[in-house]
């Protein structure tokens, strides 16, 4: 017994018993019987481990765009919105700045998005790109620095769209260049 414990194999009598083996090593058997499950198991790790970094890319950009939102939030919160306003008229004002963002970066607001593309789900930052992210990222700290300097939100818009039009042009930019050169070449 204990040189099959060793092995991962386990041997039990009675009603339920059995041999029993670690998943590696009943995984391992099988592929080694039969060829088509190898290449069903190998097909269905390539499909689970890319499944895996296409959501670990889509957290990565959630989170990315979350980076500057409490710092957005706060210049909102302390510089627009009145004492007096109810909890309603307060969340269509943070709407209305994160629209403005919207179509700062991308020309146009969530609904406008949502009217073109009905048959996806979430909405236009879902759908961001890493640049664009990184660039609305960006906007979102200037548009705080902007609402603390009491700049009206046209003028805020005007210098965001053209914030965001050198940005991403730069963004752009940066994945032809090769910042590496091999000294050897």
């Amino acid at each position: 017994m204990a040189k099959t414990n060793a092995v991962s194999i386990q041997a039990k009598a009675g009603r339920y018993g059995g041999t029993y083996a670690h998943k590696d090593i009943a995984f391992e058997f099988a592929m080694w019987i039969s060829p088509e499950f190898k290449i069903y198991i190998v097909k269905e790790f390539q499909r689970i481990k890319e499944e895996e970094q296409r959501q670990l890319g889509w957290s990565a950009k959630r989170e990315l765009s979350k980076i500057n939102y409490r710092i957005h939030t706060d210049a909102i919160k302390q510089n627009l919105i009145p004492a007096e306003v109810t909890d309603k008229q307060k969340s269509f004002i943070y709407a209305d700045e994160a629209d403005m963002l919207n179509v700062a970066m991308f020309g146009m607001t969530a609904k406008q998005w949502k009217e073109k593309n009905s048959d996806k789900k979430g909405n236009i930052r879902d759908y961001a790109t890493i640049n664009q992210l990184i660039c609305l990222s960006n906007i979102e700290n200037i548009n705080s620095v902007f609402i603390n300097d009491g700049m009206p939100q046209h003028e805020r818009m005007e210098k965001l769209n053209r914030i965001a039009i050198q940005q991403m042009s730069i963004l752009e930019k940066v994945e032809e260049r090769r910042f590496l050169v091999d000294e050897n070449k």
